[in-house]
């Protein structure tokens, strides 16, 4: 039985849009983009991939607009992360893609998209891991599909952006397994939805 992992950096209000770049995402005007980059330090790193390996390793669930980003970056730099996300297998949530998907390794959802989740996680073992894909959570949150949230906290406030908990998400209880404050003062915290509480 597989699991559904998010593992996303948000604001101290909640924003998780465009953590990494610049131009990453600037919808709705959003002129923040690239807030996470001075926060991310060997410690943040290394409990994102002690995690995924605990995981069973990486297996990624995206939506449209991350698998593109993420394919358009990492394919433009070297070195492991480049590798490790050609290799590693990636199911993508959209209406607009088609088969064949550039990226390796990668295969398109099928129908409606929480069924399909479903189904992954009957169907795989190990985690499947989401970042980014914002409209993909939603989906997920709606139909209770998200097992774990291993958020990086980052101190910093906008008041604006797209949230994680947007306005309208259902109402859910969490219980926080592991945090940790790196050097930069970033929490890295591990919540488990309340069904994986119990018992």
């Amino acid at each position: 039985m597989g699991r559904v992992v998010v593992i996303n950096s948000v604001t101290l209000d909640g924003v998780m849009q465009s953590p990494g770049r610049s131009n990453e995402d600037t919808r709705g005007g959003f002129t923040h983009g690239g807030w996470a980059a001075e926060y991310v330090d060997d410690q943040a790193l290394a409990a994102v991939q002690a995690r995924v390996a605990e995981g069973g390793g990486l297996q990624l669930l995206l939506g449209r607009r991350s698998y593109e980003e993420m394919l358009g970056y990492w394919n433009a730099q070297g070195g492991p992360f480049k590798d490790g996300l050609n290799n590693a297998p990636k199911y993508v949530a959209s209406r607009t893609l088609r088969e064949p998907l550039p990226w390796p390794n990668s295969m398109l959802l099928d129908g409606d998209v929480a069924e399909a989740v479903a189904k992954l996680k009957r169907d795989l073992s190990g985690d499947l891991t989401v970042m980014g894909s914002g409209d993909l959570l939603q989906t997920l949150m709606r139909h209770d599909l998200i097992d774990e949230y291993l958020l990086s906290i980052t101190p910093v406030v906008f008041g604006t952006g797209r949230r994680l908990f947007a306005e309208g998400s259902p109402a859910a209880s969490f219980r926080l397994v592991d945090s940790t404050t790196t050097s930069t003062g970033v929490i890295l915290a591990s919540y488990q939805t309340a069904r994986h509480s119990l018992g």
